[in-house]
């Protein structure tokens, strides 16, 4: 090796860095993969790639570089033939999204000289008002109280239903807790750290009720001095044997899914969120608050878990009277 290559792979203190072979070659890396490799969310890099990979195979793109010569009329094309599909709007609008934020990154790099999905007609969705279930506060206390007894399971699940009540988190998010994040105080006040979308993070006041819950699943699962491993844990592996490692987001999802369908009303956990959501705003809670308090970029967003416009006891049919 040249003594201007050992220079680029050992710094002065012995850690290896880049080889000049690895520099060279991250130098030749085309825009479209580092679009990609960019991506740091698990279900936006899943869903883009879906995305990304339908219309290559669409279009019979094969190399990196084919994505220059893609003009509007193809995307054109693969949008009506989504449509055929029997997609529904929402999907496809998704997917013209996907492909819009690869060349908006291409135009960036000044790789393409226009983004082609830009003036591509996409088609109309409703306003998704009402289409995630939010439960009624009869529901949500049953599902708080479902897992009965003092396991540790039951005890973690209650802890986990709680915080997703009271804090309207994500799975994601949820999972994504340390322990120390629970242990935040901003004056005076217990506060969540929340790990949000986009590398956000925002603060979120712990509610009493979920406070002591977490605390009596910590006392019992013995991994409160962890403050670097995850809050919430896999039963079987509830200690610093597994390396701190979090239960899952599907986990998560089968949690609430199991004792939502034991009371009779079978749910994913996003309905938690737009449960804890218009619960809030029922209680005179400010929509701009609930905004920040969600994590949405936009409060058009927040807009969609606001149910109350959807209560059947305000409907005129009971204000009608004979």
């Amino acid at each position: 090796m040249a003594e201007s290559d050992k220079a680029v792979a050992v710094s002065s203190t012995g850690n290896r860095l880049l080889t000049a072979e690895d520099f060279r070659r991250l130098s030749d890396v085309p825009p479209e993969i580092e679009w990609f490799a960019n991506l740091t969310n698990p279900q936006t890099r899943r869903a883009y790639q879906n995305a990304v990979e339908d219309f290559m195979r669409f279009a019979g793109i094969q190399r990196p570089e084919e994505f220059r010569d893609v003009a509007r009329a193809h995307v054109i094309a693969w949008r009506d033939d989504l449509g055929n599909r029997v997609l529904n709007g929402t999907t496809i609008r998704h997917r013209l999204s996907a492909l819009s934020s690869l060349f908006d990154y291409l135009c960036d790099r000044n790789a393409v000289t226009h983004n082609p999905v830009k003036g591509v007609k996409r088609p109309k969705v409703d306003s998704g008002e009402g289409r995630t279930p939010a439960l009624g506060d009869h529901q949500a206390r049953e599902l708080l109280y479902a897992p009965e007894g003092d396991t540790l399971k039951n005890k973690r699940d209650r802890a986990i239903l709680a915080t997703l009540l009271y804090h309207a988190l994500r799975r994601d998010e949820l999972c994504k807790l340390k322990v120390k994040d629970f242990k935040h105080e901003r004056r005076g006040v217990p506060h969540l750290k929340v790990s949000g979308k986009g590398g956000k993070t925002r603060y979120v006041p712990l509610h009493p009720a979920a406070s002591a819950l977490v605390h009596d699943y910590l006392e019992l699962a013995g991994h409160a001095a962890d403050e670097n491993g995850a809050l919430f844990r896999p039963v079987s592996h509830n200690t610093k044997d597994n390396g701190g490692k979090s239960i899952t987001a599907d986990g998560v999802y089968k949690i609430v899914r199991t004792y939502s369908a034991q009371l009779g009303f079978e749910i994913g956990a996003h309905s938690l969120r737009a449960t804890a959501a218009t619960n809030a705003l029922d209680h005179q809670a400010d929509i701009a608050k609930v905004q920040e308090w969600l994590g949405h970029a936009n409060i058009s967003t927040t807009r969609i878990y606001d149910h109350r416009k959807t209560r059947p006891e305000d409907s005129p049919t009971f204000k009608v009277s004979y």
